[in-house]
């Protein structure tokens, strides 16, 4: 039955990350994979999560199934952070949430729902944008197209090519925004610019979808959120895909949400039981732990404050490490100007190395990185910077 079958590519982050583990030169450095780094090179379990797990394991009852949708103490702590906790939507009902298996189990059933309802509509990508978008709307059969985001020739958002992309997107689509840190290239639009994306997104009449995976680690947990609260002002109908994956260090758990906002309550209650019924067919109902996790640190005030704190340190390492990074390049006589990695947001750098320099710093240096230059600068620390820095003075300098 099975001989037919061919061979699939490896995924071009997760396969990197696969090669790493089989290499066996030492001090290896793996820029690739998105997971934050501590200064030991791990990725660390935060005390948070560590008296949470443990109040939990104490005081839980059952491991009877959730809902669909999950619990409403999670999907309420859910919309607090997207949205601040006495957003008019919220006091409006206009939000419904439901629980899923990580930001990208979010984007999966925003996919479905999308296909199903707006069976039309073409979804509209930045290019470039995390490897695994595209997939994931192609998989249910949407058509998906890419609007012009980054500058690459001075490191910098494109914004006027960006706002004539968007000009020709037809009313009914769909356009995909990264909330924060966006992935690959680290570089967000500032208020002002939201302010116009959000104006253009109601004139168009497109539908906004925000995949929000790193709220907190670009400049703060409510100034993150700020394209998103600007679009709530201007538009009444919008999907967001959120995890926790990083601002919680709960990789492993998979914990996300899709959240819905409608033009009105009545209307988001229909609309959110065809979203609970391709849930439905899709995984039943969300895992616990993660969630409850979650719940438990949101929930309290001094968890929540010691979460805050770990956030917060998780954030400004990155920025350390960004800057450190830069003045090292510099100080080894590096002509080339990498100073737009200092003022880039969140743990990816679109870096400009080329994807043969990409190759050969794996080949000669065992150093991995995205084929397209894309670092994650979460995975420096003290003790590999001057290596990798001196790995990429090498190749930089001997063509």
């Amino acid at each position: 039955m099975f001989e037919h079958i061919q061979s699939a590519p490896a995924d071009p982050i997760l396969g990197l990350n696969d090669a790493f583990k089989n290499d066996t030169t030492p001090n290896k450095i793996n820029l690739g994979v998105g997971v934050y780094k501590d200064e030991q090179g791990q990725t660390p379990i935060l005390q948070s999560v560590k008296q949470a797990e443990e109040r939990l394991l104490n005081s839980e009852k059952t491991k009877s199934y959730l809902s669909i949708e999950g619990t409403q103490t999670y999907r309420q702590a859910v919309k607090s952070l997207l949205f601040g906790t006495e957003h008019k939507i919220l006091m409006d009902k206009r939000a419904r949430t439901a629980h899923t298996p990580g930001g990208t189990g979010a984007l999966r059933v925003a996919a479905e729902f999308i296909k199903k309802h707006l069976p039309e509509a073409t979804v509209w990508i930045s290019n470039p944008t995390w490897a695994n978008h595209q997939a994931i709307f192609q998989s249910v059969g949407l058509d998906v197209a890419s609007y012009s985001y980054y500058d690459s020739a001075n490191k910098s958002l494109d914004f006027e090519a960006m706002l004539a992309s968007l000009s020709q997107v037809p009313t009914g689509d769909v356009v995909l925004f990264h909330g924060c840190c966006h992935n690959p290239t680290g570089v967000d639009p500032s208020a002002e610019q939201w302010q116009q994306l959000a104006k253009l997104c109601s004139k168009q009449g497109f539908l906004p979808l925000f995949d929000f995976a790193y709220q907190g680690f670009g400049t703060g947990l409510e100034e993150d959120a700020n394209g998103l609260r600007t679009f709530t002002q201007h538009v009444s109908e919008m999907l967001i895909a959120s995890s926790f994956s990083k601002n919680f260090g709960l990789y492993n758990e998979r914990v996300g949400a899709i959240t819905l906002v409608c033009e009105t309550e009545e209307l988001a209650d229909t609309v959110f039981t065809q979203l609970k019924r391709i849930i439905r067919s899709n995984y039943s109902n969300p895992p616990s732990h993660g969630a409850a996790i979650v719940t438990e640190i949101l929930s309290d005030t001094k968890l929540r404050s010691l979460w805050e704190m770990e956030l917060e340190s998780m954030r400004k390492r990155i920025h350390e490490m960004r800057g450190l990074f830069v003045n090292m390049l510099r100080a080894n006589g590096v002509e080339q100007d990498f100073s737009f990695i200092s003022r880039q947001q969140g743990m990816f750098s679109f870096s400009g190395l080329s994807a043969d320099q990409v190759k050969r710093l794996k080949q000669e240096h065992a150093i991995y990185i995205v084929g397209s230059g894309r670092i994650n600068v979460a995975g420096m620390t003290h003790d590999n910077i001057k290596p990798l820095c001196d790995a990429i003075t090498t190749i930089l300098q001997t063509p």
